[in-house]
């Protein structure tokens, strides 16, 4: 409950330093809400109202927390709908995507960290740490033309651009799953630069693990290669790896823009990339605070999940 009441600090500062960006910066907030154009005196008017932008500033701003703490994120005076229906219908599609990646990355990264750390110091290892290194290099956008161009455009293997139109609907929602094959692209895309680091974390910590005493006392015990690898070195390791894996999935949530611009993918991050385009500062302010908070809270999460991959961290009450 301490974590979890501390979060707030973070997501008031997050929330101010916005409202001072948007309504603190020259001109009239209520003309750059409307898009920033000429628009209609009974829009601008209804604005004024919605924001309480006819009140002096702090005032400006408790009606701008009120409206937070009601999950109200304003309305889109150009898409004609609220900032919280357009972050509901897109954010699904790059959730999916999200975790998409993160299982490749997690899954390859264990797996070729693992092989790395048990050949140390011979060619393979040297061959998975170069991979390791050419995928957290490689700009995301090239890496996505790349694969468009290889298994898309000339072995036509998989489909261009899009998330398919013929997807399972998730029952009692109206939320669309992708087709498999436009999923596969874009999530080996974000996977391979997520990969590498995850790669290169879990040989370091399984370098670091397999000098110590309690390896030996478990050899010593009578267990057996395997069982000491996967119940005491691996599980001993995963702490740094999962802290790399929940960061890089927070990250994946709000920082897929590249990749969901270049595959025409729906999701939030080409949803960002449109609204800026089309200067509609109501869905750019709502996602960037949804963003934030989806990114704290993922950070909640992996302190959580230390709890239980390693019974001896515990967060005293008095931290």
């Amino acid at each position: 409950m301490r974590r979890l009441l501390g979060l707030v600090p973070v997501l008031l500062a997050a929330a101010t330093l916005v409202w001072l960006f948007v309504f603190c910066l020259p001109g009239d907030p209520a003309r750059l809400i409307a898009g920033g154009r000429v628009a209609d005196p009974d829009v601008l008017s209804a604005i004024q109202k919605e924001w309480g932008l006819d009140r002096p500033a702090p005032l400006q701003y408790l009606t701008y927390l009120g409206k937070l703490l009601r999950l109200d994120l304003g309305t889109s005076y150009i898409q004609k709908r609220s900032v919280a229906s357009i972050i509901a219908e897109t954010f699904p599609a790059t959730f999916i995507l999200a975790i998409a990646a993160v299982l490749l990355a997690t899954v390859f990264g264990l797996g070729l960290g693992s092989i790395a750390a048990l050949n140390r110091g011979r060619l393979l290892d040297t061959l998975v740490l170069v991979l390791a290194l050419l995928g957290m290099s490689i700009p995301v956008f090239w890496l996505g033309l790349m694969l468009m161009l290889v298994f898309a455009a000339r072995l036509s293997w998989l489909p261009v651009l899009g998330y398919g139109m013929e997807g399972m609907v998730i029952p009692l929602t109206s939320i669309r799953l992708p087709e498999w094959d436009h999923l596969v692209l874009p999530a080996v895309t974000l996977s391979l630069v997520s990969m590498g680091a995850i790669a290169r974390i879990t040989r370091a910590s399984l370098v670091e693990a397999g000098t110590a005493d309690f390896l030996r006392t478990a050899r010593a015990k009578g267990a057996g290669a395997a069982r000491v690898f996967a119940r005491h070195a691996l599980q001993n390791a995963l702490i740094p790896v999962v802290t790399v894996v929940g960061l890089n999935f927070a990250s994946l949530l709000g920082g897929a823009v590249a990749t969901e611009y270049v595959f025409a993918w729906p999701g939030l991050g080409k949803t960002i990339v449109r609204a800026i385009g089309l200067r509609d500062l109501p869905v750019v302010e709502g996602c960037s605070l949804f963003l934030t908070a989806v990114f704290v809270l993922a950070s909640l999460g992996i302190d959580l999940l230390y709890l239980v991959l390693d019974p001896r961290i515990h967060y005293s009450s008095t931290a």
